[in-house]
């Protein structure tokens, strides 16, 4: 019989970061991700999402970039959340708004210019796509909401209104003004609108699946024999 070699966890101060660290990163890409997809929506050129109706909007009437009227325009939204809840939101939310506006500037820099219908509407339901996906990465970091979910959970939670509602008339809103503002409306925003809810919720559900394994695989991480073990038990 072989013997076992001598076991004795360690606690390690570094896991703490660690677990931070794969946290942050995966919040990041899906970030990334998403402005990547809106990004798209936004080159298909056949209508955008009522917040993109607004940024675009504002762009055409007071310059700056899309990216920096999205940052701005966060602010706020945060900046209302943290009066109705009066607390400040998690720094999640201002890493989101900020990384957010910068990615979408930079993907902005990318020469896509669909010329016929059909590979509009093909660029549309790939960023709608890709842009759920990244959705569903950022979210099941648990690193932070978005400025928007900030607003529309602090209008839950301080005046009991039910979420699809705030939803609804905060979506409503911004389209109304964008589209006053010269903002995008057409057959894309109608798509987006009906369909992002669906694909984001399925990639929320999947990635916070995985996105937990993953952080589990992290946490049970264990110091054996000056080697860091995956939550594996030591056989003989």
């Amino acid at each position: 019989m072989g013997s076992f070699p001598l076991f004795r966890e360690v606690v390690d101060p570094s896991m703490k970061i660690r677990e931070k660290i794969v946290q942050f990163t995966i919040f990041f890409i899906g970030i990334m991700m998403m402005s990547f997809g809106i990004v798209l929506t936004i080159q298909a050129d056949l209508g955008v999402s009522p917040w993109d109706v607004l940024h675009i909007g504002l762009y055409q009437q007071f310059g700056l970039s899309i990216g920096t009227w999205n940052i701005i325009v966060g602010i706020i939204i945060l900046g209302t959340s943290a009066i109705i809840l009066k607390s400040w939101p998690k720094p999640g939310a201002y890493f989101n708004l900020l990384f957010v506006g910068v990615f979408v500037d930079l993907f902005l820099l990318l020469p896509i210019e669909p010329i016929y219908f059909w590979s509009k509407l093909l660029l549309l339901l790939v960023g709608i796509i890709i842009m759920a996906i990244g959705m569903g990465i950022y979210i099941s970091a648990q690193f932070g909401t978005g400025p928007r979910d900030s607003l529309m959970m602090a209008l839950h939670l301080k005046k009991g209104w039910k979420v699809p509602n705030v939803r609804l008339i905060m979506e409503v809103s911004v389209l109304m003004i964008g589209s006053l503002l010269g903002g995008p409306v057409h057959i894309g925003t109608i798509i987006i609108s009906l369909t992002i809810g669906h694909v984001s919720g399925a990639a929320i559900t999947y990635f916070y699946k995985v996105t937990n394994k993953i952080m589990d695989i992290v946490k049970v991480a264990k110091i054996v024999n000056n080697e860091i073990v995956s939550g594996k038990e030591v056989q003989k």
